[in-house]
């Protein structure tokens, strides 16, 4: 009876897999089947008429490149201060209160109050760095929880050996922690890159919709979500904008590469592979 039950449930376990596998790559068949036949040069550099993707593609770069510089940091510290330093008490109720209420907010309000503040208040303008802070904010309880999960899976003998050859507890931290749990801290940085780049509301109301090239932080640009978004609303082109969503996810394909690439590099220059 035990081992059909533990069968039943590992078939489970294994058919939610395959589901959640089978959805994912149909959504991507359906979307690059729909949109293969408009990937060209002109589609992507532009012609004489009409300007290409490679504005909305350095706009979204932009976009991602500052948005992690802000966020990244301040949400793997806080994760390390949550996991490595912190008591229970009414200091952690609050941050943890505080996180829990920055994940529930609808990325609406989350563009009203970058429109409000950055660009408004602070005078940065419709802005990549307006959009940039105001995206780093909501991705902060993503970076931050899965920093902490992460950290939590390091086993308490890897710290008390350090901490028994003589290293101080930052030491400790920064060279057997960190390496550690490496892969949990680029989940989060996948994770967050996949939530700025299908970001539209919170990054139109801030960063703007200019359909050009930026050539410093404080210009408005385009993003690709804003960019396929203005495409699918006005009904200029449905091939055009399954032709961006496939470029969209080719984006985020060779992003998530690249962390994964720079994780293992790190975990081989530590020994940890």
């Amino acid at each position: 009876m035990r081992r059909l039950k533990d069968g039943m449930a590992t078939g489970l376990i294994w058919g939610a897999g395959a589901i959640t596998g089978l959805i994912l790559l149909w959504i991507v068949f359906y979307v690059v089947s729909n949109g293969i036949s408009e990937l060209n040069v002109e589609f992507l550099i532009g012609n004489g008429d009409e300007q290409g993707l490679i504005p909305m593609i350095i706009s979204t770069v932009y976009i991602i490149v500052l948005s992690l510089i802000i966020a990244a940091p301040l949400g793997i510290l806080s994760a390390i201060y949550l996991v490595e330093y912190a008591k229970q008490g009414r200091l952690v109720r609050i941050i943890r209160f505080s996180i829990e209420c920055l994940a529930s907010i609808p990325s609406i309000l989350y563009g009203l109050f970058g429109l409000i503040f950055f660009v408004t208040i602070c005078k940065l303008g419709f802005s990549l760095l307006s959009g940039a802070f105001t995206v780093s904010i909501m991705i902060l309880p993503t970076i931050i929880r899965t920093v902490e999960e992460a950290l939590k899976t390091v086993p308490q003998s890897y710290r008390e050996g350090s901490l028994g050859l003589g290293a101080t507890k930052i030491r400790t931290i920064m060279k057997v922690v960190i390496p550690s749990s490496i892969s949990g801290i680029v989940t989060s940085l996948i994770l967050s890159v996949g939530r700025i780049i299908g970001e539209t509301a919170a990054i139109l109301l801030t960063a703007g919709m200019v359909a050009r090239t930026p050539t410093s932080v404080m210009d408005s640009g385009r993003t690709l979500s804003v960019h396929l978004y203005y495409l699918a609303k006005e009904g200029i082109s449905f091939e055009k904008a399954f032709a961006t969503a496939t470029v969209l996810l080719t984006v985020v394909l060779l992003l998530n590469l690249s962390t994964k690439s720079f994780a293992r590099w790190i975990q081989r220059k530590n020994g940890l592979v």
